[in-house]
């Protein structure tokens, strides 16, 4: 087994698991309630449906889900087998102390939840995610305090922005594993062998990557040489699907890492970018040595995942002119496509399994054990799919926005931001809400922020420089901010909202209400971003106090906003009197109550610390 497993969706009739194995197993699985002394009781019935995707000479994908009537609120082991061998056996690193197996519990009310974004291995703090262990080992039988479930909404992998010790790892386990190998057009490289020897390949990939189009580049990018990939870590960006799959192991595992040495790659890397090898080797290792409790609370707790940009490329659909250049581009395309099919293959598969049946009836045509067939058709057909979105039937129904594939283009001007979501899937999402008590919204990017930041974007927007500010929030496009907006004014809105959203690389939570309506509903935006990576520090200590400054309840800018007819009450981390921005890694902890005035809102910091937000008074 060389990752995983990793619990996925889970509910009263299903439970979902994957898992990466060297070689095409016989999968069976075998589930078990645990008693009072936590010991496994009677087997129950399952069947199992088994989906195996062969990406490798010596690598598999594996997704299973096991069917049967399946008990709530109840402690569940479970067991996995290559016919008659556990693949778990020996496995104690994926188990807590006195258990024999992964202790699951299948939760259809949501009274807990942990919630985050933006994962960079090699920014210098700790992991997050090591916090999120941490509880579940404490609340392991607790049914009332272990959380039901964590919500992962973007930038789960950062496909652009990749540390050279990480590239090396990357390729030293395609070498072991065997991954496919793949030909296209548009670069000096034609394949990752040609790519391995070009001089580029490391810290200078920005060189490689496809630029716009003169023609499209005099209408959008204002002409010159315009990259259309723009991350400022693009000098390692991923290609190859076997590329974007050897990430995904990487950052889930510890396993690949017994088999690749950065050290020995070293050698590798252009002599004038080794001092920066260097230097992130040593955050690239502390990563490392933090993953086995990563892939244990992965193993116990279902996990569901919502991709942004980072998971394919920086500014990833955000202006008209950035697709059409993108796409009219058969290099970048591939590129786009490559890290769609991982996202695909290794995240939004397993939140809905259901709802990829499509996808997966056509797995025969494009992988074999000789390699990939038709990897164009494939590109096209992740790229034309429309259902990465989803919903949970829990108690409050939790409803995950596809914010990155459903733009409300710009129809006057290809170099302006385009809405989220367009007013058709905006309609269609709005009707997971209707007639709900209360529901739980999950926006990869937040819907309120903070209006500095949103105001800046908007300065650089009508400069025509989006692209430079990540112009990307809810009120950059009219048409999608008032739809919105128009949403939670509805009389069938559900009276109780949860927003939870990351994306910005520092967290805070905002009490909303409506005004001039009777029965507003109480609306609660939580922010946790990021698990690992945060914002300049000293630059967002001066947006977050000229944010108060000028955006306070009182001020009469608020009129010149979209959200003039809301109240926003700012919770203060921590009750501080000066700040309402948190800027360190962690993950957002949210107990939840019948009254969201009541909802318990939480980061546990990557050091341990525990912020708690607290309602202010302006």
């Amino acid at each position: 087994m060389i990752a995983g497993p990793i619990l996925r969706h889970t509910s009263s009739e299903q439970l979902t698991l994957w898992l990466v194995t060297s070689h095409p197993i016989n999968a069976r699985a075998a589930l078990w309630q645990l008693d009072e002394q936590q010991r496994p009781g009677a087997e129950l019935a399952i069947h199992v449906q088994h989906h195996q995707v062969p990406v490798g000479q010596r690598c598999f994908i594996q997704l299973l889900q096991l069917e049967g009537e399946l008990p709530e609120e109840t402690p569940l082991t479970y067991q996995i087998y290559d016919g008659d061998q556990s693949l778990l056996e020996g496995q104690t690193g994926l188990f807590y102390p006195q258990q024999s197996g992964p202790v699951v519990v299948i939760k259809s009310t949501i009274r807990r939840l942990l919630h985050g974004s933006c994962r960079k291995p090699h920014y210098p703090s700790d992991d997050a995610l090591i916090q999120a262990d941490k509880v579940v080992e404490e609340t392991l039988f607790d049914q009332q305090q272990r959380p039901a479930l964590m919500m992962f909404s973007g930038d789960q992998i950062y496909a652009d922005d990749v540390a050279g010790p990480m590239l090396v790892a990357i390729h030293q386990l395609i070498d072991v594993l065997g991954l496919f190998d793949e030909e296209w057009q548009g670069t000096a490289a034609s394949n990752l062998q040609e790519l391995l020897q070009h001089p580029h390949c490391y810290y200078g990939r920005e060189d490689l990557l496809p630029d716009v189009d003169q023609h499209v580049g005099d209408a959008v990018f204002r002409a010159g040489r315009k990259p259309i990939f723009t991350s400022d870590g693009a000098h390692n960006h991923l290609i190859t699907l076997s590329e974007v799959l050897a990430m995904y192991l990487l950052v889930w595992s510890d396993t690949p890492w017994q088999w690749v040495d950065i050290h020995a790659g070293r050698n590798r890397v252009p002599s004038e970018h080794r001092e920066r090898y260097d230097h992130e080797t040593g955050a690239i290792e502390a990563f490392r040595d933090g993953l086995s409790q990563v892939r244990r609370v992965l193993a116990h707790v279902p996990s569901y995942m919502m991709f942004d940009d980072h998971d394919v490329t920086d500014d990833w659909n955000l202006t008209r002119g950035w697709e059409e250049a993108a796409y009219g581009n058969p290099f970048s395309r591939r590129i786009i496509g490559n890290t769609l099919i991982g996202y695909w293959l290794c995240q939004g598969w397993g939140n809905q399994p259901q709802n990829y049946q499509a996808l997966a009836e056509q797995l025969n045509g494009w992988f074999c054990r000789g390699g990939l067939k038709q990897h164009d058709d494939l590109v096209q057909q992740v790229l034309a799919w429309g259902n990465w979105h989803f919903h949970l039937d829990t108690q409050p129904r939790l409803v995950v926005m596809d914010t990155r594939t459903h733009r409300w283009r710009s129809e006057n001007s290809a170099n302006k931001p385009s809405g989220l979501m367009d007013w058709e899937s905006l309609c269609e999402m709005q009707q997971q809400l209707i007639n709900q008590p209360a529901v739980i919204l999950v926006s990869p990017a937040p819907i309120f922020g903070v209006k500095l930041i949103e105001v800046i974007q908007r300065i650089f927007t009508f400069f025509g420089k989006p692209l430079l500010v990540d112009a990307e929030n809810w009120m950059a496009h009219p048409g999608s901010a008032n739809v919105i907006l128009n949403i939670f004014r509805h009389q069938q809105t559900p009276p109780q909202f949860i927003i939870l959203s990351g994306d910005v690389h520092y967290s805070f939570a905002y009490d909303i209400t409506l005004r001039f309506r009777r029965n507003s509903p109480k609306i609660l935006q939580v922010t946790a971003s990021g698990l690992k990576n945060e914002f300049p520090h000293k630059l967002l200590d001066w947006f977050d106090r000229i944010n108060l400054m000028l955006y306070g309840s009182r001020s009469p800018l608020n009129f010149l906003t979209r959200r003039r007819d809301m109240r926003i009450q700012r919770r203060k981390p921590d009750g501080s009197n000066s700040r309402v921005l948190l800027n360190h890694s962690g993950i957002g902890d949210l107990v939840l109550a019948e009254h969201n005035e009541d909802v318990e809102v939480r980061v546990r910091q990557s050091n341990g610390d525990v912020v708690r937000f607290e309602p202010g008074d302006n």
